[in-house]
């Protein structure tokens, strides 16, 4: 059995609204991400899910409970500092991405993440046969794109692109934001496909927000529904692979 890696003990999180009042999101919320786990996350709108990424990644500081990384207290470490072992994808393909550098220097901005380096032409030079390979496995053109600033590609294409920048060093866990919500259904069903492979492949750590529910069967060894700001069902194994979309359809009119 893979050992926890981050752990979230009775997290509850509040925040101001538009107009002054304090909500109550997460509510003494207990989550372990074991080493290797792929968990798609479902809930429905205002559940919490995105607040619980924004939790994890420490942009939103928990207002109780603990958030350990192994043996590790982050519970108050800064989402800078956070950069470090996460990454995150996120829903709008501009995000995640500097859109006035070309693809290949975002790429080398990725490969770099927390050290020292420079975006001088002979460092990014010998990058390039490796950056032509990594988008090559996208299958959408990126690859003969390397020297196109990334404002002007496709949204598919910057989402993809926003992929491989969170995968290619290999983070200790992904956050996957809905990150194929904003894409047609064929550029969707390409960039998931890719997202399964490279996590399997690399035993990667992830979870994922989706409101895809054929999606949140299909990939993933776990499966876990927010509701109301708290873990509701958490699936695994052969218990995950019997649900069926009717159970899943059947569970949230039960709310």
């Amino acid at each position: 059995m893979n050992k926890p890696l981050f752990t979230l003990k009775k997290v509850s999180t509040t925040v101001q609204n538009s107009v002054g009042l304090h909500i109550n999101i997460l509510k003494n919320l207990n989550l372990t991400i074991n080493e290797g786990d792929f968990i798609t996350v479902l809930g429905s709108n205002g559940a919490g899910k995105s607040t619980l990424f924004n939790v994890i990644a420490g942009g939103i500081p928990a207002t109780s409970g603990s958030i350990m990384l192994e043996n590790r207290n982050i519970t108050n470490e800064s989402a800078l500092k956070r950069t470090k072992y996460i990454s995150r994808v996120f829903q709008d393909p501009k995000l995640g991405t500097a859109p006035r550098m070309t693809v290949a220097e975002n790429l080398l901005l990725a490969l770099n993440r927390n050290k020292s380096f420079s975006l001088m032409p002979r460092q990014l030079n010998k990058h390039i046969d490796t950056f032509t390979k990594l988008t090559k496995q996208m299958g959408n053109g990126l690859d003969q794109r390397l020297q196109t600033s990334v404002g002007s590609l496709s949204g598919g294409q910057r989402q993809a692109l926003s992929f491989l920048m969170a995968t290619i060093q290999k983070p200790k866990l992904l956050l996957l934001d809905e990150h194929t919500a904003a894409l047609d259904p064929k550029t969707s069903a390409q960039l998931m496909k890719l997202t399964d492979e490279k996590v399997t492949a690399n035993a990667q750590t992830a979870l994922m927000i989706t409101h895809n529910l054929e999606d949140a069967l299909t990939y993933g060894n776990r499966l876990i529904v927010l509701h109301a700001g708290q873990i509701t069902l958490d699936v695994t194994g052969v218990e995950k692979q019997k649900l069926t979309k009717e159970d899943l359809l059947n569970y949230f009119a039960s709310y």
